[in-house]
This record gives C-alpha cells, structure tokens and sequence, in this order.
C-alpha cells in the first residue's frame, strides 16, 4: 500500500499538470505567436468559419456534374493531356498527376510490405475522394471543380532529385481570368521527406485563399497484431496551441481517434504540425506559428477482403494562404523527424518513459551503426543494461536468500500464534518478535524488492521502445527470423523465452506458501501465450534479459555458498535447555565460593 501510495504521488507531482488557463494575450518563452493575428482584409471567412460553410458542398462534388464542360471551355495556360509527373530521391518516389496538380503517389523506397513499397497515398480512391494537396473555395464549388479537373502545365514531367533544392510547378488560367499556380519545392539537404508547397490563386484581381485538401491518408499499410503487441491505426495529430473558446491552451499533443472525430472534427490554433499519423508512418503539416485550422473526417473503404478499411481525411486552411507550406510525409524515424524541426519527434508516442527511451534508442542506433544488425544491437544492449543493474540484482538476490535463510524461524514463530484470530491484539505480538528477528539478523524485507522496482522502469522504457521502433520493421536478425518487428514464423524464440522464465522462478527464493508458489508458475506459460504473437525483437530483448538473469543467479549461489538453515527447537526443548543452563551456572558459582583460599 505504500509503494502505491508513492507511485500515485510521484505521477500527480511529475507527470501531470497544473489545471492553470492560459490567458488570451500571454506571453511564454515557447517559441509560438501568442496573440491572433489581425483580422485580414479579405471578404474571405475566416478558416473555422469557412469549414463550417464548405463541409456539405465541398465533399459532395462529383467529377461527372456538367461543370466539367467549363473546365475544358476556354483555357489559357494548360496541357492537352492527362500526364504524370515523377520526382525520385534515394529516400522516396513520388507520382503527381497533372490533372488537380495533385500527388497521387509517395512510396518510401526503405520500407516494404509484402514486397511492395509503402505507399502513403492510398491509390485505390473513389472518385469522390479528394487526392493530396487538392484545394477547394470557400463557398465557390464551380472554382473547386474546375481546380480539381484542371489539366495543369508543368515545367518537368520528371526530375532526379540530388544534392540541391528543386522545384515542379504547375500552371492553369483560363479565360475567365482565374489563375492556378502550385509549386513544390523539394530540399534534400532539409530532410529526404519533406516538400514545401505554395499555392497562388486568383480570379481576376482578386487574390483567393483555398483549402488545402490531403484526402484519406496513410491506409493499407498497418498489419494488426495480437498479444501484448498493439499498433495504433490511423488518427489525427496535432501539436501546438489549441484555441478554446477564444483563449490558446497549453502546448500540447492531441491525438484525436475515429470516436473523437465523431464528435468534434475541427480545430483551430497555432500548430507547429497537424495531419495524420498511425504506428509506423506520419503526413503532417508544418505551418509553425501561423494560425491554422484542420477539419478532420472519417473515411471507410472497402479493401479487397470486403472489409471496411478505417482511413482518416484532413483538410487544412491557414490564415495567410497557404504559402511556403512544409509537409512531412515519411516514416516515424526519430533522428530524420528531429533533423526535421518542429518537434516533429514528438510524434512518436513514447508515454511517460520518453526520458529513457530517448537515450536508450541513441545508443540501441549506435550500437547498430558499430555491429550491422538490429537483432544483435537488441542482444548487445541488453547486456550492457543488466550489466549496469548488476549491483541492484545482487542486493536483490542476497536479500531474498537471506528472508529464505530465516524461513524455519520465521515458520516457528507464525505456529506459536497461528491460533490466534487477525483481531486479536495478542497477534501483533507475532508481528514484534518477527521484526525483532529482522533486526538481529540484519535483514531488511523490503530491500529485497526495492532494486527490482528501480529496474521496472528501464524494462518498461525498453519495452515501449522495440514496440515503436520503425527501424524495426522489415530488419533481418539471423535464420529464420526475418523481420524483428513481426512474430517468430515458428515460434521457437517465444517457446524458449517461456522455458527461461521456469527456470528462473525456480531458481529464485520465494517465502510464498506452496499453493501461491504453484499459482505463479502459471506466470511463464500465460507469458509464453503472449509472446507468441508478439513481434520478434520484444522476444529476443525479453530471452536475453531472462538468460541473463538466470546466470547472474548462479553466480550469486557459487559465491555466497549453499543455503545456510538452523532447525527450530520447538518451545519445551528450548526451555529445558535453558533451564539446565542455569542450574549448571548456579552449581558453578556455588563450587567457586566454597573453594579454599
């Protein structure tokens, strides 16, 4: 009760915050505009407005309305066909289409599913769906059509991306004086998944602000696991200053799911990034500082096996137009989302452990750099962790040896009060000889379990670690294990885990009763279980750490020596015994005063 009496303190004092409202016009050092900026002066609503108004015209748009024959009527600037355009990196391989000036396909060039580059653009859209980086009007659905249907001109139709920034830009105008231009710019030496996109649009001479559309993003590509193994699908993510009810709140993260969609779809603040993420995989936006709103939507696809495929839509509307907007669309690397800014490395959700995950994934990183393989860097780790928690263990294992040691009397004493009921006061007694024991012995009971509970967290952080880890995915280790972040094929690593276990349990002193012992040695097969499912690496951390532990062991009982136990007199002995002492000491003093001088 104690112990978790300390865990709920600690947690209230360092993990949550004080319930305190930011008021509207403070100033923190955080790096964000605090004020709103000034209401611009346009006959634009304003972003939260503007979704609010766009919501059932925009999406119900469909390619086949007769609006379609303006589109084609009088252009100015166009192509006189549908085309793709193909921009290629070492990291990545993107498709945009001329027609919307739209990306229709980002594939990561390091991950694979079965054989097949991820893609982060779903292809396999309705037509109703809009594609990435779509725009749509605020309360003009003729200009969203003809800017989705638009065959733009493009300077390239491929380009090979090196050491230096590159840019495609599209181009339309038509003869009603509306003019399209969208221009990516591409920057290696930025980060390898980033494009910066700026989107200019005006009718006559008035300068339109649109809305940037991702469409349903980051589907087909999560393979769900059991076990004690979760991956998060698609869900919104933010991160910055959400404003409620006029007033921004704290920093922080938000992490909306399908269910919180539901019920409310839209946010608006300042937001150093905002899109949508799952387990392995983010396509966010980064407008900084700038004031932003994001309306989220649920969107349901039928996949081959007549099942629905939950995928989440965002659309994005900035205060100032979307201008030099950075886009992150790549994997939940930790080193290539910090080199990227923005916190962007937050958007792994490494929980209350994040202070030692951080170090523990540099050095499980540049472990791998030094041996070549992530299943040995896993081992590696492993070793120097339980190396550095030798001392603990030890203490740990000795103490326990030295509770077993004073079983017997222990046993004896609990028997003299066993007729005894809980409440009856002569049973506290019990208790007071129990911790005289203790005290002449030199035996603290809870030094036992105390360094093991010092350990928990660096056990917990490792585990939340391999389960996040991307770099994971798809890595080799040896044999038959080919991908550490999915389950043994053959279960041969989570069988021999299982074995481990029984054998350190049996190797471990314990002062439970013979049924509880019976009980917890149904911990390592409801373990085994669990583990069959989970992935790889996990299995490999948890073998070796079990390895470890199991001759750690050994080598504390060769040290220390076999078991040390005195038999328990029972009470009559002890009695007599003492008795006979007495009368002896008394005969001795008797003979030394009758002795002649």
């Amino acid at each position: 009760m104690f112990l978790s009496m300390l865990v709920i303190t600690a947690w209230q004092y360092f993990f949550v915050p004080p319930p305190s409202p930011v008021p509207q016009g403070a100033t923190e050092e955080t790096g964000l505009q605090e004020n709103l900026p000034p209401e611009p002066v346009t006959t634009t609503p304003r972003p939260a407005e503007a979704f609010g108004r766009i919501a059932s015209r925009v999406d119900q748009v469909s390619p086949t309305l007769p609006v379609i024959d303006a589109v084609t009527s009088d252009p100015v600037v166009s192509d006189t066909e549908e085309r793709e355009v193909l921009v290629e990196s070492d990291w990545f391989r993107a498709v945009f289409s001329n027609r919307g000036a739209e990306l229709i396909s980002w594939q990561l060039k390091a991950h694979r599913e079965d054989d097949v580059l991820i893609d982060l653009v779903p292809r396999d859209l309705p037509l109703e769906e809009p594609r990435a980086f779509g725009i749509a009007f605020f309360d003009n659905q003729e200009l969203t059509q003809i800017a989705q249907e638009a065959l733009f001109k493009t300077n390239t139709t491929q380009l090979q991306l090196q050491d230096r920034a590159e840019t495609v830009v599209f181009d339309y105008e038509d003869a009603n004086g509306l003019r399209l231009r969208k221009t990516f710019l591409f920057d290696p030496s930025v980060s390898p998944y980033v494009v910066t996109v700026s989107v200019e649009a005006h009718q006559g001479q008035q300068t339109l602000k649109p809305i940037l559309r991702w469409g349903p993003a980051l589907g087909g590509v999560e393979r769900s696991s059991g076990g004690i193994s979760f991956r998060e699908g698609p869900r919104g993510i933010l991160y910055g200053r959400v404003l409620e009810d006029g007033v921004f709140e704290e920093i922080d993260m938000t992490r909306p799911d399908r269910s919180d969609i539901g019920e409310q779809s839209t946010y608006e603040g300042q937001m150093l990034y905002a899109g949508v993420d799952n387990h392995y995989f983010l396509a966010a936006a980064l407008p900084g500082s700038r004031l932003a709103t994001i309306d989220y939507r649920n969107v349901s696809l039928p996949n081959p096996d007549l099942d629905d495929r939950a995928l989440v839509a965002f659309d994005l509307a900035l205060d100032d137009g979307i201008d030099e907007l950075a886009f992150y669309l790549g994997p939940k690397e930790f080193n290539v989302l910090e080199s990227a800014g923005n916190s962007l490395q937050l958007a792994i959700d490494f929980g209350m452990f994040a202070a030692l995950i951080v170090p523990l994934h540099r050095s499980l990183t540049w472990v791998y750099e030094t041996v070549g393989n992530w299943g040995i860097a896993i081992i590696l780790l492993t070793i120097v962790i339980n190396l550095i928690m030798f001392p603990l263990r030890h203490k740990s294992v000795m103490s326990m040896r030295k509770m077993q040691e004073l079983q017997p009397q222990m046993k004896a004493i609990q028997d003299r009060y066993k007729h005894l009921k809980a409440t009856d006061p002569e049973k506290q007694k019990m208790n007071k000889e129990v911790m005289a024991l203790y005290t002449e012995k030199g035996v603290n009971p809870i030094s036992g379990c105390l360094p093991m509970l010092l350990t928990m967290p660096v056990l917990f952080a490792f585990y939340r670690l391999l389960s996040l880890s991307i770099e994971m995915r798809g890595a080799p280790f040896l044999g038959w294990i080919t991908d550490l972040s999915a389950q043994d094929p053959y279960y041969v690593t989570p069988i021999v885990m299982g074995a481990s276990m029984v054998l350190q349990q049996r190797l471990t002193p314990s002062q439970a009763e013979p049924m509880q012992q019976k009980i917890m040695m149904l911990m390592p097969v409801i373990f085994t279980f669990m583990f069959l499912s989970a992935p790889s690496g996990l299995v490999i951390y948890w073998l070796t750490s079990n390895l470890w532990g199991i001759g750690q062991q050994l080598l504390t009982y060769k040290l220390t020596g076999p078991l040390k136990t005195s038999a328990v007199r029972p009470p009559a002995e002890g009695r007599a015994k003492k008795n006979d002492r007495k009368r002896k000491g008394e005969k001795k003093i008797k003979d030394t005063a009758i002795e002649p001088q």
